[in-house]
């Protein structure tokens, strides 16, 4: 065939428009959508919380006096981390171990996946050998637009991460990401229950395992009605420990004193949260802070985190009575969770199991 014919050929072929990334929102939720078009029409007083929002620097932590400062320096520094998980549930460390390189490659790897279509992210699990399931997006459970998470996510078992170790640019780059920020959860873990006066240095290593800790890649497309959907609904972590890496865009906020404050994006920061399980085994010492992601009309956004979680047979009881929070199992706490959210659309969590509330 002459070039000119070829030319001609692909010429006379149809031009296919390439698929978006994002998941149908609008399509899926059009009924949530069109209610709100013709009955609510943003009334301002329902939606102050989202307008009227302050923006906050987290408590900053230098974690080099950790590692390498003088005695008083370090203890210093864990009095500092121990406070800030007191008072705010929330903290942001520098210093922390973890390359810019790695994180950089982490942000590629993840955007690139992210940037493929739709339809293929849906049937992506069997190729990189992560669990089904593992992709997910939106809220299935909505009943009104402030129940739908405008997002998507890769949620993915670090057992999963092992698995296709080297098979992929992605799964190495995660296995890397997730090894050392596992190590950085064990250690402040470690220190927050040394805090508490406990001697628990292989608690958190002998229950959290890779079969059970997590990775998640969010991504939070553009949102032409917000901000009305959030970009993930109020919540708090069942985990022990979170580790969020963010990029500058912004959007997380928390709930402190009453009202929802903005985290100021810190490129050289990682977020670190505590989860309802610490918050249970610490009887309460270290708080579970309620937090979302707010929609952008035009930016989308990236974030990646790390879930400490234990075993499903785990039990989570304190060490000091008289006891908050009775003995469960990580197993029946998520299964209450799941109950919940299908029954009312929310999450519950601790406060099912206080023990005066039996």
């Amino acid at each position: 065939m002459t070039k000119s014919s070829k030319v001609q050929q692909q010429a006379n072929q149809p031009i296919r428009m390439e698929e978006s990334p994002d998941p149908p929102f609008v399509e899926t939720y059009k009924n949530l959508f069109d209610t709100i078009s013709n009955n609510e029409k943003l009334d301002s007083n329902k939606y102050n919380d989202l307008f009227l929002v302050n923006e906050c620097e987290l408590p900053l932590i230098n974690l080099h006096r950790l590692n390498y400062g003088d005695k008083f320096e370090r203890e210093e520094c864990k009095k500092k981390i121990a406070k800030a998980s007191r008072e705010w549930g929330f903290f942001q460390v520098v210093n922390h171990g973890v390359s810019p390189d790695i994180l950089g490659k982490m942000r590629r790897e993840q955007v690139g996946l992210f940037k493929k279509p739709f339809h293929e992210k849906t049937n992506i699990d069997k190729n990189l050998y992560f669990s089904e399931g593992t992709y997910r997006w939106g809220t299935p459970t909505a009943t009104c637009l402030r129940q739908i998470s405008w997002s998507e996510a890769f949620h993915v078992p670090l057992s999963d991460v092992s698995c296709s170790k080297g098979l992929s640019s992605l799964s190495s780059t995660m296995e890397q990401f997730a090894t050392t920020l596992s190590e950085l959860a064990q250690q402040l873990a470690r220190l927050l229950a040394e805090e508490l006066g406990h001697n628990e240095s292989n608690y958190f290593k002998e229950t959290c395992l890779p079969s059970t800790c997590y990775l998640r890649m969010n991504r939070y497309p553009p949102c032409p009605i917000s901000p009305q959907p959030l970009g993930l609904v109020p919540h708090t972590d069942s985990d022990f420990l979170t580790i969020l890496h963010q990029d500058e865009i912004g959007g997380l906020q928390l709930f402190r004193d009453g009202k929802w404050i903005s985290v100021k994006p810190n490129p050289k920061a990682l977020i670190i949260n505590v989860g309802d399980l610490f918050q249970a085994w610490s009887n309460g010492v270290y708080r579970s802070v309620e937090h979302r992601v707010v929609t952008n009309k035009v930016k989308e956004r990236f974030s990646t985190a790390f879930l400490l979680c234990p075993s499903y047979d785990t039990e989570i009881l304190s060490r000091v009575e008289p006891f908050v929070y009775r003995k469960f199992t990580f197993r029946e706490f998520r299964q209450q969770v799941q109950e919940d959210v299908k029954k009312f659309g929310y999450k519950v969590g601790l406060p099912r199991f206080l023990v005066s509330s039996h």
